[in-house]
Formats: structure tokens, C-alpha cells, sequence
């Protein structure tokens, strides 16, 4: 049994270094079913699928909020898709969603209008459908967690970074964390680890293989891939958002960073900003709205609209500040020596607080002018003295050597001339988002934005080799490129949520992901398991959770044996069965022909039933009971 230990650890929420003996014994000893490691948007997800299904979980989180991105990375415009209302998320993550809004119903006055809106978007940014404070992520999630907490199931260690793990060469043993106000270690000791950290911290620490920064087109063959060598440093920029409120009776401009000067004309501070598609270059104005833009840059990612409360706390617009003049790509939190790491962020939140200087300074002013000293940073919508995130907003990890890679050609519009990415028989899950690459600096190949709705497969979230070790977060088999497009908000909730499923599906009967990604009527009982509680595997943007035919023409299409039109997102319910319905059904997997034949031949002596749903209930009802009359 080897054991990895860190000898210096970076505390990232106080920015400062640590150091670790190597005699890390522990304090305390924490036994468990299941380890969750960082308290972001996945291994939330994570830890309130195992609790929900009866397991004892410890959830480990380096900063003092959970949330991940959604509150200590101050991203609280949730970065979404066109249908996410009524189809796209998990049905945990709709409570999430359903929670934030309660969060304003339940502790603010709003406006009548907002009220009774039951789409409430506090913030009304024009990004997302949900923008909020970070601390209404936090109430939400606590909500969820707490009565686990309360129980004794949930076992919560905030504040913990993991400094030492044992493991053999398939096997993880134990992980010991720190707490890094305290010094005091615990070692837990789980049947089942989940690493849901934001850099892939577990991977190095416990042996297990990954890649880190941009591969070659030898390596993946990707087109957009880099030439040449691969770029293990070469990592997606990292972000310090903020929060200014606009308070056109005050003016107080943030001091100038030292580093001022040279980082507003190497970023540079700038409105305008460049889009990989069709857009080109565009010019965004503060209030008004450019040509080409899509609307203010104040409301891209507004927090808190003012007419939307009647209460006197929110009598003032708040945006959140997420923007390319504050993206940090001139260093990699990846794989470097910690006080090069401590550097960066130091570097990093320099850069934010410059560029907030700028836009209340020199900005230029739509009517005329420079600088809008009315924006006053507030320092207690992040929770942090300064205004910054506790944490920053991190959009690439190390990721999992897998089972499968997924790749540029199989989400990309350019190579998927249908509604949808490759279809994946081992989806566990699904995802919509562009490939969105903040590039690190130097990095000129981008590849296209336009991605079709993709699914998450199995085997991208199951190691190359570790038996009980699974990514919960932006650390799963993907790409430097396409993880661009699976390492937003419902896309990482959904990873962890599936993860912990996979998970739980190994530990009741005693198997190893790589087992199951090999076994094809387990797999077929885990994604029917997961469909019922209410993980969607498919893009049936008609049939949303709660639909009658929700569980049927999810588990068909998952299981290859009805994947509904190419051209189509939609289903078609009360669309009649036609010819190409039928020919469909006759060229499903051959261990579902003899099911099939008995329900086409039964279906087919009363045509007149025979529209979509009923066809798919029918054939689902038969196929299911085959299944679980099979050993």
C-alpha cells in the first residue's frame, strides 16, 4: 500500500501557503460508505444522491461555502441552455433551481410582477435564465443537505483539503484531509471515493492516470487540437469575479494594483470582445446595446434587478463581473510548485480588481466620456473583505485517463450534421453548452463554438485502471476542447449525480465500473435506475420529467431500440406511428427483437392505438420485464 503525501499545501480561500509535515497521522478516523471530495456543483450532487439512497457519505470542501462555481466562484448566473426550464437538467437540479428561487420569495419583499412569476429571475441577466447572490446558492444547497447532516448520514468537513491518500495499484483505501484553520487531520476511510474537486486534486494524490492542458491532433485526433506537442500547462483561464453594485449617488473608485499599467494593455481592459463564429468582433456598450451584442454589458450577468423588490436592502442593481478583461491566462494552477501556484492567484486577483478600477476610471461612458464611478464594489455579495470570489471560477481540472475520451468530432455541429451529438449507448446523463475555450495565453487554434445537446457516457467517467475511484466534476474523460462544453453548472451536477449512481449501483452488487461498462444488461438496469430518479439519458426535449412517457421513451433511446428522428430534439407523443417508426423498431439490438416482435404483433391487429406514446409504453413494458426477469 503506497501513500502519497503533499508536503506543501495551498489554502486558496486565504491565499497563503502551508506547510505539511510528512508525518501526517491522523487525528480523527472517518469510516463511510462513500467519500465525496469538494463540496462543488457535482460532488453536492453527488453526496445527495448516495444520501437519498440510504448510504453514510462524507462531503469534503476546501472553502467555507459549497456550491463550487454556483457561490464560492461567484458564477451565480447559472450557465444553462435554451430549453432548461422544462427539459435538460436532473430532477435533483431543478429542486436546486426551484430552492434559489424560494430563497427570494421566502427572505425578500419582491414586486408584484416578480412575484408572481414562476420563472423568477431575480437578476433578469440576459445570459442565463437564473441569476442570483451567491448566498442564495448557499441557502439552497443547505436546504438539501442539512436534514442528512441532522441524521447522521451526511458527515460535512468545510474547510478540509486533502493532504494524503493510501492506495494500491486498483484500490484507494483512505484519503486524509486537513483542516486548514486548524491543523487538524482526518482520515476517511470509504468502500467508494468520488472526486469532485475542482483541479482533480484526488488523481495525482492516489496513483490514478490523467491528463492535464491541451492535447496534440496526434493525440485525438481533433481538428481544432494544437499542433505539434501537447501542452500539458496550456489550461483554460481562470476567473476572480466580482460584484459592483450601481449607485448613482456614491462614488468610491478601488485603489490602483501595482500592476495596473502592464495588465491593461496585455489583457487588455476592453468591452469589446472577440466570439468564435459568426459574430466576430464585438463592441459592447455599459447600458446600451451595441451592434451585434446581444445587450448591455451591465445586464449580461445582473444578479440582483431593483425592480424586481419592493425591499429596501435590494433597492440597487448588482452585476456579477465575469468578462474576458478579467480572465487570468498567464499561469496554471495545475501540476506547478505551490508558491507558483500562490503567484498566480495573487497575479489573478490583481487583475480583477484592475479591471474593476477601470471600468469605474476609464471606461468609455456610452454618452461620452470615461470611467463609471457610480459602480461600487460590494464586498459582501462574495462573502470575501476584498469583493472577489473566495475561490476562483476554475474551467478545466486534470481529467481521468477513461475507458473513452470523449472528442472534439463527436459534440461539435461541424462533424454532427443532426439534432444531436453521437449517440452514446452508455449515456448516463446529458448536456448542452457551446465549446466555450477561454484560451490560456498563446493559444490561437480555437476550435468552433456550435455543439450539438450531447450525452455523458459511462465510459468516459470510468478510469483506465483504479476500481473504486470515480470524477464527480470537470474531470472526466474529455478533451482540452470539449471539456469547453461539459464543465457547466447542470452539466457538472449532472456528472456527479451519475457518478454517485454508478457508484451505488457497483456497491450493492459488488462490482467495478469497468465490469459494468462492459456488461450490457447491467448497464440497461443502471440507466433504467437512473431514468427513474430522474436523471434523463436522451434529447426528448418534449417529454419532460413527470411526462407520461418520460421513463419509456428515455430507457428505449438509451437502449438503442427507438432514438427517435435524427433532424428532432422532439419526441412526438401524439404523432401517429409511421413507417419510419416501425423500421426503426425492426433494426433495435438483437437481444430486444423477441420482445419487439410481441408487441408489433399484438400492436399491429389494432392500428388504430397505435400512435407514439402507446407504441412506447408498450414496447418499453415488454423490454423491462424481459429485463428484470433476466439474471
Amino acid at each position: 500500500m503506497k501513500q502519497q503525501v503533499m508536503k506543501q499545501i495551498l489554502d486558496v480561500q486565504r491565499v497563503r501557503l502551508l506547510d505539511e509535515p510528512e508525518d501526517v497521522a491522523p487525528d480523527h478516523v472517518l469510516e463511510c460508505d462513500v467519500l465525496v471530495a469538494g463540496g462543488g456543483m457535482g460532488g453536492c450532487a453527488a453526496a445527495l444522491a448516495c444520501c437519498r439512497a440510504g448510504r453514510t457519505v462524507a462531503l469534503t470542501e476546501e472553502t467555507d461555502w459549497l456550491g463550487g462555481q454556483m457561490t464560492s466562484q461567484g458564477v451565480s448566473a447559472l450557465d444553462e441552455h435554451r430549453p432548461i426550464e422544462t427539459f435538460g437538467g436532473t430532477r435533483s437540479y431543478y429542486e436546486l433551481r426551484t430552492l434559489i428561487r424560494d430563497y427570494y420569495r421566502q427572505h425578500t419583499r419582491l414586486a408584484e410582477h416578480a412575484a408572481a412569476n414562476p420563472r423568477l429571475n431575480p437578476g433578469q441577466g440576459w445570459v442565463s435564465y437564473l441569476c442570483f447572490e451567491p448566498k442564495a446558492g448557499v441557502w439552497a444547497l443547505d436546504q438539501l443537505l442539512r436534514p442528512f447532516v441532522e441524521s447522521g448520514r451526511l458527515t460535512l468537513l468545510l474547510r478540509h483539503r486533502a493532504v494524503a491518500a493510501q492506495a494500491d495499484e486498483r484500490h484507494v483505501s483512505s484519503v486524509t484531509f486537513r483542516h486548514l484553520d486548524s491543523a487538524r487531520r482526518t482520515q476517511v476511510r470509504a468502500a467508494f471515493v468520488l472526486d469532485a474537486t475542482e483541479l482533480g486534486d484526488l488523481l495525482p494524490l492516489t496513483g490514478t492516470e490523467y491528463v492535464t492542458g491541451a492535447e496534440s491532433a496526434a493525440d485525438t485526433g481533433e481538428p481544432s487540437a494544437r499542433d505539434g506537442d501537447a501542452a500539458p500547462g496550456h489550461v483554460q483561464s481562470f476567473t476572480y469575479p466580482f460584484a459592483l453594485e450601481l449607485r448613482p449617488d456614491q462614488r468610491l473608485v478601488v485603489p490602483r494594483p501595482d500592476t495596473y499599467f502592464e495588465d491593461r494593455e496585455r489583457q487588455p481592459y476592453t468591452l469589446r470582445h472577440q466570439y468564435h463564429d459568426a459574430r466576430g468582433w464585438v463592441t459592447y456598450q455599459m447600458f446600451g446595446t451595441g451592434e451585434r451584442a446581444a445587450g448591455p454589458f451591465w445586464t449580461y450577468r445582473r444578479l440582483l434587478h431593483a425592480e424586481n423588490f419592493t425591499d429596501p436592502w435590494y433597492g440597487y442593481d448588482v452585476a456579477m463581473i465575469n468578462w474576458p478583461g478579467n480572465d487570468f491566462r498567464h499561469g496554471n494552477l495545475i501540476d506547478v510548485e505551490p508558491a507558483a501556484a500562490l503567484a498566480s492567484l495573487q497575479r489573478a486577483r490583481a487583475l480583477s480588481l484592475g479591471f474593476c478600477h477601470w471600468l469605474q476610471t476609464e471606461c468609455p461612458r456610452d454618452e461620452g466620456g470615461a470611467g463609471y464611478s457610480e459602480l461600487l464594489l460590494r464586498t459582501d455579495v462574495m462573502g470575501s473583505k476584498d469583493g472577489l470570489a473566495k475561490f476562483p471560477y476554475i474551467r478545466e481540472s486534470r481529467r481521468i485517463r477513461s475507458l473513452q475520451t470523449i472528442v472534439e468530432q463527436d459534440i461539435s455541429a461541424q462533424w454532427q450534421p443532426g439534432a444531436r451529438a453521437r449517440y452514446c449507448p452508455d449515456s448516463v446523463g446529458i448536456g448542452m453548452y457551446a465549446i466555450d475555450i477561454h484560451p490560456a495565453e498563446g493559444e490561437a487554434k480555437m476550435p468552433p463554438a456550435a455543439a450539438r445537446p450531447f450525452q455523458i457516457p459511462l465510459s468516459a467517467l470510468v478510469p483506465v485502471r483504479m476500481r473504486n475511484l470515480l470524477p464527480a466534476c470537470k474531470n472526466i474523460g474529455t478533451t482540452h476542447i470539449t471539456n469547453g462544453a461539459y464543465r457547466l453548472h447542470p452539466v457538472e451536477w449532472n456528472i456527479g449525480e451519475s457518478a454517485a449512481h454508478v457508484a451505488l449501483f457497483c456497491l450493492d452488487r459488488k462490482l467495478t465500473p469497468q465490469t459494468l461498462a462492459s456488461d450490457g444488461r447491467r448497464l440497461r438496469r443502471l440507466q433504467r435506475r437512473l431514468v427513474r430518479d430522474g436523471v434523463p439519458l436522451y434529447w426528448y426535449i418534449d417529454v419532460p420529467l413527470g411526462h407520461p412517457t418520460f421513463e419509456a421513451a428515455q430507457v428505449l433511446a438509451a437502449w438503442g431500440v427507438w432514438k427517435g428522428e435524427e433532424q428532432s430534439l422532439e419526441f412526438g407523443t401524439e404523432q401517429p406511428v409511421g413507417s419510419a417508426e416501425l423500421g426503426e423498431l425492426t433494426q433495435a439490438p438483437r437481444w430486444a427483437q423477441e420482445g419487439l416482435e410481441r408487441v408489433l404483433a399484438d400492436e399491429l391487429c389494432r392500428w388504430s392505438r397505435l400512435d407514439r406514446t402507446y407504441l412506447a409504453q408498450a414496447t418499453y413494458a415488454t423490454l423491462g420485464l424481459e429485463l428484470s426477469r433476466s439474471r
